[in-house]
């Protein structure tokens, strides 16, 4: 699969762009803040219905604009589908799939894209939340109606928390919270599911994170991924979870093992026995919200451990292992990855190596401040872009100053690709 053409209107700096892409590298280069990452971030939102700099929708909206419209045409084995998503400050986001009324959630079926970007470092480094949305945006591009279980999961989180923290302003005891059971009910039902998916979905990334993180640094650190359940017992939040398991620990950082009881009935568990602490704190303290995943180098925490060259070379074979799992099961072939400024924070032979990684996939999309950055076999196709503008198109030669704005792909111009469909198509 690969984006043929993009059409944004009012996105982030962008009051009005059109681009054609073509199979193969493709090398986006612009001065920071002039909106190249812009772009990029505006297809990973297709795929994952989440952006991987904010949270939320509202700062993909360009200042002054109610929406912000995102069209993108792809191809695959020579048949094109059009997605459109309206996000808007006031009201749900709307979505069509070629002008057909669809629901956001259903654009994920359709759109596969893998990004990399310097943020990624966080999630070696960073907080569980970080590894948890990673873990979950893979999942929806993989199984698209979990986006719909997730979300009705944060609903009802939401729902049993505003309950949780109006008992203990009221001062209730846990046998006057009979009403709380309904929505434990409802908690355990969605959230075991997510859990056992996550759970499934570290299993079958060991292999290849072992395999893409040989190919970029070319030894044998063994990595690895365990997963950390609350409802085991582990809080992610406590920093011992980020020392590594001892010798007669299950793998998951819980207290206890999980036996033979099904996930289901492990959550439910852990909810009754927290059923006081969760009163006295007016909050949720288990199930997919508070999990994390250990990630481990030569059996040592990376985080904490792992040198910066280790950490980055982790994150990169996430990512390269998320591609190749997409790649497997997908039937519209390659995922479309895209590079954001990932170069530029590499050594020259992690550069090499991670060229010759993405070198076969059917599209690169690539973002640099300096096109020099970018190892030459990715490089040969340029768009370069200024202060939310295309000022110059593919057929570019590398090195040079941008020129001033031609009327070939600039907003406001027309376009060379055949335009998008207007804001009339109903989006």
């Amino acid at each position: 699969m690969h984006v043929a053409r993009l059409s944004l209107t009012d996105f982030r700096n962008y009051r009005s762009a059109e681009l054609s892409f073509e199979p193969g590298a493709t090398v986006i280069v612009g001065r920071n803040g002039q909106g190249k990452t812009n772009l990029v971030e505006a297809i990973g939102y297709l795929a994952t219905l989440g952006s991987h700099r904010v949270s939320s929708d509202q700062a993909l909206i360009r200042a002054g604009a109610d929406a912000a419209i995102v069209r993108a045409v792809l191809s695959a084995d020579g048949r094109e589908v059009l997605l459109e998503l309206q996000l808007n400050r006031q009201g749900a986001n709307r979505a069509q799939v070629n002008r057909g009324s669809a629901k956001p959630r259903d654009l994920p079926r359709y759109a596969h894209t893998v990004l990399f970007a310097p943020e990624d470092l966080a999630i070696v480094r960073g907080e569980p939340s970080v590894r948890r949305r990673m873990l979950d945006g893979l999942l929806v591009q993989r199984m698209p109606r979990l986006a719909g279980v997730m979300a009705d999961y944060d609903r009802v989180l939401k729902q049993r928390n505003s309950l949780l923290k109006s008992a203990r302003a009221r001062g209730l005891a846990a046998s006057q919270l009979t009403t709380l059971d309904i929505w434990d009910e409802r908690l355990v039902a969605l959230g075991a599911e997510l859990i056992d998916r996550r759970n499934d979905l570290v299993s079958e990334l060991r292999e290849p994170v072992a395999a893409a993180y040989r190919s970029i640094v070319d030894a044998d650190h063994r990595p690895e991924l365990q997963p950390v359940l609350s409802i085991d017992g582990a809080d992610p939040d406590d920093e011992s979870t980020d020392a590594a398991p001892d010798s007669g620990s299950d793998g998951t950082g819980a207290e206890a093992g999980p036996g033979t009881a099904t996930t289901a009935e492990r959550f439910a568990a852990a909810l009754a026995s927290l059923r006081r602490r969760e009163l006295e704190r007016g909050v949720t303290l288990a199930g997919p919200h508070r999990d994390d995943v250990l990630l481990l180098l030569n059996g040592l925490p990376a985080k904490g451990y792992a040198s910066h060259g280790e950490s980055w070379s982790f994150a990169l074979a996430l990512r390269l292992a998320s591609a190749e799992l997409l790649r497997r099961d997908s039937s519209t072939g390659d995922p479309v990855l895209v590079l954001d400024d990932v170069f530029a924070e590499l050594d020259r032979l992690r550069r090499e190596r991670l060229a010759a990684a993405v070198g076969g996939y059917e599209q690169v999309l690539i973002t640099a401040a300096v096109l020099e950055d970018v190892p030459e076999p990715l490089s040969h196709r340029v768009i370069r872009i200024a202060a939310g503008e295309v000022v110059e198109v593919p057929g570019s030669s590398r090195g040079g100053e941008p020129d001033a704005p031609s009327g070939d792909a600039g907003p406001g111009t027309e376009a060379s690709a055949e335009p998008m469909p207007s804001e009339a198509s109903g989006v």
